[in-house]
């Protein structure tokens, strides 16, 4: 049987108006159009649906039971069509992010909670590691976008510039670099160290050899752990520990915060999102779009 939804919502809307010509007027078609189309529906029924008289239409009993399936299956398409629009919108569905560092403050947090605001129907799921481990989960699609410091891995597909965020050092707060707005990286040579083995530890760990012109710090202790542990160490005196200031917004009793300096400045590293370009998920492209809003690519814009 080949019922087409235009018949059902024409039937239904005879329905509540309860007169041909109140329902035609209100469809905007003839009334003779209506009548035809509710007839070749009673006869694909094999029901008669209606009760025509001098003063209107009335429904059948079987009438009343079709017209309330009909509802309902036009209420589904409507339903159905809706989320569809909207998932083809980025409105709703599945977001994966590869995540390199904290998400406890600053401009990545900033970024999920607007992105969350606007888009509060679309699930975001977030994978931490190394460079290599999201270069290749983008590669085999198991996230849509990666956001992290410049990769060195080899990537050759789309990426935009974001933002920079300062290296800092978290310390036992009577340690004596407490006292210190700001490190430098030789005052860390001949303290002990406690990094992540996996995100940004060995980074970090190339940036302090870089720093002290090759020469190792005194030692080095890696961990397999995350961030809330590793500040659980430094509370207890076990070495201090080098992070992105993504992450200071981990309060942590006995923990405070200092920024690492090259002479009067502090140590900055840029972050980056990496992405496909053949990627076809729809909640990607309003993701991106909110990074270009709030972090536009200067290096695009010819100089003034």
């Amino acid at each position: 049987m080949n019922i087409e939804l235009r018949d059902l919502r024409w039937a239904v809307t005879a329905a509540q108006h309860r007169s041909l010509r109140q329902a035609a007027e209100a469809l905007g078609v003839r009334q003779s159009t209506l009548s035809r189309r509710i007839r070749v529906l009673e006869d694909r029924a094999g029901a008669a649906l209606f009760v025509r008289t001098n003063g209107g239409t009335r429904l059948t009993v079987a009438g009343l039971e079709f017209i309330d399936f009909a509802r309902r299956i036009l209420e589904d398409t409507e339903t159905a069509l809706r989320n569809l629009q909207s998932r083809s919108r980025g409105e709703n569905g599945r977001l994966a992010i590869g995540v390199y560092a904290s998400l406890a403050t600053g401009n990545m947090r900033a970024t999920l909670a607007e992105y969350h605001r606007r888009f509060p129907d679309v699930d975001v799921h977030t994978m931490d590691g190394s460079h290599g481990r999201l270069i290749g989960a983008l590669g085999r699609g198991a996230v849509d976008v990666a956001i992290m410091t410049k990769s060195q891995e080899a990537w050759d597909d789309r990426s935009l510039s974001l933002w920079t965020e300062r290296v800092i050092v978290a310390l036992p707060e009577h340690h004596p670099l407490s006292d210190h707005d700001g490190i430098s990286w030789r005052e860390l040579a001949q303290e002990r160290l406690v990094l992540p083995s996996h995100g940004p530890g060995p980074e970090l760990e190339s940036l302090l050899a870089s720093k002290l012109n090759g020469d190792r710090p005194r030692r080095v202790l890696h961990h397999d752990s995350g961030l809330d542990r590793l500040l659980s160490l430094v509370s207890t005196g076990y070495g201090i520990l080098l992070m992105f200031e993504g992450g200071a917004g981990l309060k942590h009793d006995g923990v405070v915060y200092r920024e690492i300096q090259d002479g009067a400045d502090p140590t900055r590293v840029n972050f980056t999102a990496y992405w496909q370009q053949r990627n076809g998920n729809p909640t990607l492209k309003p993701f991106l779009a909110l990074l270009q809003e709030r972090y536009p690519d200067l290096s695009a814009v010819p100089a003034s």
